[in-house]
C-alpha cells in the first residue's frame, strides 16, 4: 500500500515538473507583449496620473488588467489554431483593398510611435547628462543589430530580461515611502470624479493598455515560437502573467509619483520630468531608477514596435518575414524594419522637432485604427472555417465584445478630447 502511494506521489511530482519545464519553454510572447505596453507613452501617462491625482486612479489597474487578458488571449488562440498571423487573416477575410488602407495607416502611425520611443530614450539619458546626439544613434544601432544579427530565441531572452528590468519601478516607488493605507482605500473605495481632466486621464490609462500593433506582434510571436493547441493552457498562463506584470509596473509608477510629486504639488508633462523631479524629493536613487526604467522601456519598445510593424506589413502583402529569417530570405522585412528605425531616430535628432504633434497624431491614428483591428479580430475568432472548434464560446464573446465596445468608446472620447 505504501509503495503504491509513493509511486502515485512520484508520478504526480514528475508530472508537475514536466509541466513547469513546458511552461518555461513556452513563456515569452504574453510577457513580452504585455511589457512593451509600458512604453514611453504609457510611463508618461502613469506618471502624470500619479502626479495630478495621487493614488486616486489606482483603481483603473483592474479594468486595464482585464482588457489585456481578454484581447491577448484571443490573439494567442488565433495564432495557435490557424498558424497564421493577424495580418494574413485580415487579408484573407477582408480583401486586399481594405487591407492596403488599414496597413498604410498602421505603418504611418507606427513610425510616429517609434519616434516617441526614441524620444523616451533621449529624455531618460538626459537625466544622466548624456546628449540625445549620442544616446539615440547608439541605441538605434544596438536595436538594429539585435534584430538583424540575432535569432528569435536570443531576441526573446533579451526581451524577457528587459521585461524583468521594468520592475525597478517597484524600487523607485518604495523609496518614495508610499502610504499603504491610503493606497488600499483608493483601490477599494476610489473617489471617482466626473470632470473633463479626470476623464481624459482615465481614458489615457485604459487606452494606453492596448495598441493596434500589439495584436499583430502577439500573434506573430506565438507563430514564430511554433506553439501548438496542446500547449494552450500554458500560453494562457503566459498571457495572464504578462498582463499582471504590466499592471504591477504601471501600479508602482503611479505610486512613485503620487507619494512624491503629488504630495509636493509638482506638475509634470512627461516621464523625464518625473525622473528629474524625484531627485530633490526622494533622493538620487529614486531618480536614477525611474530614469533607468524609462530607458529600458523605451529601447525595448523601440525594438519590438518596428519588428511588429515590418512583420505584419510584409505578412499582409505576402512577403517573407521573421527574425529567424536571413536578410536574403526576407529582404522586404529587414529593409522596412531598418527604414522605420532610421526615420524614427532621425526625427528625434532634428533640432526643435515637433515631438508633441508627432505623439498626438500617432495616437490619433492608433485611435482611428484600433476599432477596425479589434472588430476584424473578433469576427475572425468566431469564424468556424478559421478556428474550427476553437471559436469563442458565449462567455468569451460577451467579454470580447464588451471589451471592444468599451475600448472603442474610450478611443472615441480620447480622440475628441485631444482636440478639445
Amino acid at each position: 500500500m505504501a509503495l503504491i502511494k509513493y509511486s502515485e506521489f512520484a508520478k504526480r511530482r514528475k508530472s508537475i515538473w514536466r509541466n513547469v519545464i513546458v511552461f518555461l519553454a513556452i513563456l515569452g510572447p504574453g510577457i513580452i507583449t504585455g511589457s512593451v505596453d509600458n512604453d514611453a507613452g504609457g510611463i508618461t501617462t502613469y506618471s502624470v496620473a500619479g502626479a495630478l491625482y495621487g493614488y486616486n486612479l489606482l483603481w483603473t489597474m483592474i479594468p486595464a488588467f482585464l482588457v489585456l487578458v481578454v484581447v491577448q488571449e484571443m490573439n494567442a488562440r488565433m495564432g495557435i489554431v490557424s498558424g497564421k498571423g493577424l495580418a494574413d487573416l485580415i487579408r484573407e477575410n477582408a480583401g486586399v483593398k481594405i487591407t492596403f488602407f488599414i496597413f498604410v495607416g498602421l505603418l504611418i502611425a507606427d513610425i510616429g510611435n517609434t519616434t516617441t520611443e526614441f524620444a523616451g530614450i533621449a529624455g531618460s539619458m538626459q537625466v544622466f547628462d548624456v546628449s540625445k546626439y549620442i544616446s539615440v544613434p547608439i541605441s538605434a544601432v544596438l536595436v538594429w543589430w539585435l534584430v538583424v544579427k540575432g535569432t528569435y530565441k536570443i531576441s526573446e531572452r533579451i526581451f524577457l530580461v528587459f521585461s524583468a528590468f521594468l520592475l525597478v519601478y517597484v524600487v523607485s516607488a518604495i523609496i518614495g515611502k508610499p502610504h499603504w493605507t491610503e493606497i488600499s482605500h483608493a483601490m477599494i473605495k476610489p473617489d471617482i470624479q466626473y470632470n473633463k481632466d479626470y476623464l481624459v486621464i482615465v481614458i489615457g490609462i485604459i487606452g494606453t493598455t492596448i495598441a493596434p500593433w500589439m495584436q499583430f506582434y502577439m500573434q506573430s510571436a506565438v507563430i514564430e515560437k511554433g506553439l501548438k493547441i496542446t500547449e494552450y493552457k500554458f500560453t494562457l498562463w503566459d498571457v495572464i502573467i504578462g498582463s499582471l506584470i504590466t499592471v504591477i509596473v504601471a501600479f508602482f509608477i503611479i505610486v512613485a509619483c503620487a507619494s512624491t510629486l503629488h504630495e509636493n504639488k509638482i506638475v509634470i508633462n512627461e516621464a523625464k520630468d518625473a525622473a528629474m523631479a524625484l531627485k530633490p524629493i526622494a533622493g538620487n536613487l529614486a531618480s536614477v531608477t525611474f530614469a533607468f526604467g524609462l530607458f529600458i522601456a523605451s529601447i525595448f519598445s523601440a525594438t519590438i514596435l518596428p519588428v511588429a510593424t515590418a512583420f505584419y506589413v510584409c505578412e499582409a502583402f505576402g512577403f517573407e518575414a521573421g527574425v529567424d529569417k536571413k536578410w536574403k530570405e526576407a529582404p522586404q522585412f529587414y529593409w522596412l524594419f531598418t527604414a522605420i528605425i532610421i526615420i524614427g531616430a532621425a526625427i528625434i535628432l532634428i533640432p526643435n522637432a515637433p515631438l508633441i504633434l508627432i505623439t498626438l497624431w500617432s495616437q490619433v491614428a492608433n485611435g482611428v485604427l484600433l476599432p477596425v483591428v479589434l472588430i476584424c479580430m473578433i469576427l475572425i475568432v468566431n469564424n468556424k472555417e478559421v478556428m474550427g472548434d476553437y471559436v469563442n464560446n458565449r462567455l468569451q464573446n460577451i467579454f470580447g465584445w464588451t471589451t471592444i465596445l468599451v475600448l472603442i468608446g474610450l478611443t472615441l472620447m480620447l480622440f475628441v478630447s485631444s482636440f478639445l
